[in-house]
């Protein structure tokens, strides 16, 4: 016997899954609120959960985050009045079963509830993360579900050799995934090949990455062994893959085809046995949509894709994050472990790491720097830039400069109010402005510094700044 959870404000509706359950011996509990649902998911066990898109107590986008990270992470099918493609994108990308209108036949919901309870029959429920090498994955740090979620993904790549596409923003520990993923395979005693696509130069992309014979071109007065070979028998990590430039594209997607390779200069093909590991900061699919990359190469990378969230949403891992660095550092550097006080966390929870787990790693090897002596840290020993930051965040608040309901405050009439969509790119895009405007102006123009402030690398820093119509100095 199976359990059903049902979410929604609807008795009626509410009415006829608990009926098409029971026909079936399933138990079925009813919920007229997010908060009363999240809690029974959150204290009981259920195979299938039914969660209306609207709520009287909330957004249901968060809470199907919520539902999928339960411990016994039912199958949730999205009912709703109205389709939306947006939402059955969000419903999809973020776990759901299933997303329908609720004026399909109540045959359509007694099929959910058996498909769902068959394929969970058939479904392992242990979290796979509990299998992988606890020594592999100790840079990963954090509890929170995104995270934990993001280890499960992990553990699953590891027992295969599908190519993997990682997705996340700079800073938010790509590498540092792609070499856990290669150390919990098959692979594992084998080399771990790192290439840098933003750092190639396109005129020796070819010779990096497959090698060159003697003589091949100007400056070759000896053969050289690419990347590719390196990686043969273990896996090959393009960072940044989306900088790839489009002339080479092609060229790499026969060799992932095929499997071989010929160095510049050769004549003979050199097979190479490798898994591959892509990682971008980028949305490839724009991408792919501009002309910028190639559709084919796209899909031959994301058999299997894991997002990475960046530290703004989980910030609920911070604590965890600085009490590992810091016992790392005082570890390598002998020094004596330091107190903090409660303030000192304050203001690392209130504001955003726009350059994640990077940026917040930089900023702890810093503070050992600027506190010496000192037993205790404080808010006054982490970077100007910080402190200031969520000063401002804080007197914005307070006054409502930079609330997001200000971009709202003329709007007064159903027909006035934007799509979601728009409403959203905008705000992003004026608090984007506003913090690379504030970048450059701490930095003096300085790119260089605005980077290692940022945890941005250059190209996206130049991209970010043209975007915004920022001028800056070097």
């Amino acid at each position: 016997m199976a359990k059903v959870l049902i979410i929604d404000r609807d008795e009626s509706f509410a009415g006829i899954v608990s009926s098409k359950a029971q026909e079936r011996r399933h138990a079925a509990v009813h919920s007229q609120s997010l908060q009363d649902g999240l809690k029974k998911a959150f204290s009981d066990t259920f195979d299938v959960v039914f969660l209306s898109t609207r709520m009287p107590d909330g957004n249901w986008m968060p809470a199907l985050k919520k539902l999928v990270q339960t411990p016994s992470s039912p199958e949730v099918v999205i009912t709703t009045e109205s389709v939306d493609p947006d939402e059955a994108s969000y419903a999809f990308n973020n776990g759901a079963w299933d997303y329908i209108e609720k004026s399909y036949s109540h045959d359509t919901v007694l099929l959910h509830i058996v498909r769902a309870t068959q394929y969970r029959s058939k479904k392992v429920l242990k979290r796979p993360s509990t299998s992988l090498n606890p020594q592999t994955v100790r840079r990963i740090v954090g509890q929170s579900p995104q995270i934990q979620s993001c280890l499960d993904l992990l553990a699953q790549a590891s027992n295969s050799d599908a190519p993997i596409l990682i997705n996340g923003e700079t800073g938010t520990g790509k590498e540092v995934f792609a070499w856990a993923i290669h150390n919990n395979s098959r692979r594992a005693d084998k080399n771990f090949v790192v290439v840098d696509c933003a750092a190639l130069p396109e005129t020796l992309i070819e010779s990096t990455l497959f090698g060159h014979e003697k003589g091949a071109f100007t400056g070759a007065d000896r053969a050289q062994e690419g990347l590719v070979h390196q990686a043969d028998g273990g896996t090959l990590f393009l960072d940044e893959i989306g900088e790839l430039p489009p002339a080479i594209q092609k060229t790499f997607l026969r060799f992932l085809q095929e499997r071989s390779f010929r160095s510049v200069g050769g004549q003979a093909e050199i097979k190479s046995d490798f898994r591959i590991i892509a990682a971008t900061n980028n949305d490839l699919k724009d991408a792919v949509k501009n002309g910028l990359f190639r559709e084919d190469l796209y899909y031959r990378l994301c058999t299997f894709t894991i997002d990475i969230p960046p530290l703004r949403e989980r910030k609920e891992d911070i604590k965890d994050l600085v009490m590992h660095y810091m016992h790392e550092l005082n570890t390598y550097n002998n020094v004596e472990p330091k107190g903090f006080s409660s303030e000192f966390f304050d203001v690392l929870m209130n504001y955003d790491w726009p350059g994640n787990v990077r940026e917040l790693f930089n900023t702890i090897e810093r503070i050992i720097m600027v506190a010496g002596n000192d037993p205790i840290i404080y808010p006054m020993h982490l970077p100007p830039y910080i402190r200031i930051n969520v000063s401002q965040s804080q007197a914005a608040d307070a006054d409502g400069t930079l609330s997001h309901g200000t971009f709202l405050t003329n709007v007064d009439q159903v027909g006035a109010l934007p799509k979601f969509k728009t409403f959203h790119e905008n705000t992003m895009s004026a608090i984007e402005q506003d913090y690379f405007k504030k970048l450059m102006s701490l930095t003096d123009g300085n790119i260089k510094q605005a980077c290692q402030l940022s945890g941005l690398s250059r190209s996206r820093l130049y991209a970010l700044l043209k975007k915004h119509h920022i001028s800056h100095s070097s």
